[in-house]
Formats: structure tokens, C-alpha cells, sequence
């Protein structure tokens, strides 16, 4: 549109290649044309990378380092997370889960909970396609830098947390690992128990079950 902050910018800077984050394509503004170019897809790619089966079950069988496109050199799935303001607490323990194999193989194929369902106007899944995010862009062979910001991620938290955590504050890695982890699980399809704690079931090993048709990572 003619008054879009897009279009404005685009005439008033000469900026003019524009992504829709939603559909991820292309346009060149103010022209208002779609751009069909293969030499963007790296772009896209980092938004939203993508892995095989077979990719993720040679991910521990081989460790070549990646070359960023800054000239870095990382390896995938042990890179920085930026720090915000006071959320090093978080970022550690989503570095820690995203090394955790079983957890991280289920989050890289979105396909294992694309379809789960959730009551209607539940906010408590969003953070199961934020950490799937988070996860991808972890492990990503591809990445601009070698570092990765989880901001959308951690925007979730203080949503589904209730601001109980934040990323102005400093808080407790150990109960934001439990809580997340509960949530997360929660989030999946899981059932509750009456007498005991999820986390209490998970630390001795049990667990709540899943509904039929939903494997959730979280469950030994």
C-alpha cells in the first residue's frame, strides 16, 4: 500500500527489495513487483532452515565445521546465543536442551507436532514453534553469523511465563528448565497427574503420557 512504512521507506531511502516474513517472498518497491531470484534463497534459508530425515540422523556422525557467510567459522548447534539484556539464565539452558539428542531431532522436523491441536485462543503452543525455531536456526549449516538471536523466543517465555520470566531480569536457570520443560510437554498433548508434579514424573523417569497418535520428546 501507498502508505505502508515499506513503501515510504523504499522512496525515501531508495531501498528497494522488500520480504514479506510471512510468505517469505520477495518484492522491489515502490514498483510493486514480486522478485524471482535463486540467488535470495540463502536468505530465506536462514529464516526458516529446513532438515531431512537423513540430515538429522548424520548430525552426530560427523563434525565439519560450517563457514559462515561473515567469513566465521562454527560449528552447528554450538553457537552463541545473543544476550539481550538479563536473559543469560535462558539462553543457557536452550544451548543445553538443544544438544540433548532425542529433544533436539523432534524439534527439527517440524512435521512431528505441526498437527497437533490445541483449545481454542491457548497461547501455550507458541512456544513449542518458537523453540522449533530457535532449534533450527541452531543447528543451521548456513547462518549469516555465528551467533543467533533468540528474541522471538524468549518473547514467548514472558508470554506463556506470565512474565514470570523475563529478559529484563535476571532469573533461576533450574526453575526456568522446569517450567519450560512442563510447558513445552504440556503444550505437546500431555495428560496431568493428580498426585504428582510432570516434572517429578519426568526426574524419576515415568512421565505423563501423550494422547494416542502424539510422541512428544519429552517422554523417556
Amino acid at each position: 500500500g501507498l502508505r505502508s512504512h515499506a513503501y515510504i521507506h523504499s522512496v525515501q531511502c531508495s531501498h528497494h527489495v522488500f520480504l514479506n516474513l510471512h510468505t517469505l517472498k520477495f518484492y522491489c518497491l515502490p514498483d510493486n513487483y514480486e522478485i524471482i531470484d535463486s540467488s535470495l534463497e540463502d536468505i530465506t534459508y536462514v529464516l526458516k532452515p529446513t532438515f531431512t530425515k537423513q540430515q538429522i540422523a548424520n548430525l552426530d556422525k560427523q563434525a565439519k565445521l560450517s563457514r559462515a557467510y561473515d567469513g566465521t567459522t562454527y560449528l552447528p548447534g554450538i553457537v552463541g546465543l545473543n544476550n539481550i539484556k538479563a536473559n543469560d539464565y535462558a539462553n543457557a539452558v536452550l544451548q543445553a536442551l538443544s544438544n540433548v539428542p532425542p529433544l533436539r531431532n523432534y524439534f527439527l522436523e517440524e512435521d512431528n507436532y505441526r498437527g497437533i491441536k490445541r483449545p481454542p485462543g491457548d497461547i501455550m503452543f507458541l512456544l513449542v514453534q518458537r523453540f522449533g525455531e530457535l532449534m533450527r536456526k541452531l543447528w543451521n549449516p548456513r547462518n549469516f553469523k555465528a551467533h543467533v538471536s533468540p528474541h522471538e523466543m524468549l518473547q514467548a517465555v514472558v508470554l506463556c511465563s506470565k512474565k514470570n520470566f523475563q529478559i529484563t531480569k535476571q532469573g533461576d536457570g533450574v526453575d526456568f528448565l522446569s517450567w519450560f520443560l512442563n510447558a513445552l510437554h504440556s503444550a505437546l498433548g500431555s495428560t496431568k497427574k493428580k498426585k504428582k508434579s510432570e516434572w517429578g514424573a519426568l526426574r524419576e523417569g515415568g512421565g505423563p503420557r501423550v494422547p494416542r497418535g502424539h510422541s512428544s520428546p519429552l517422554v523417556p
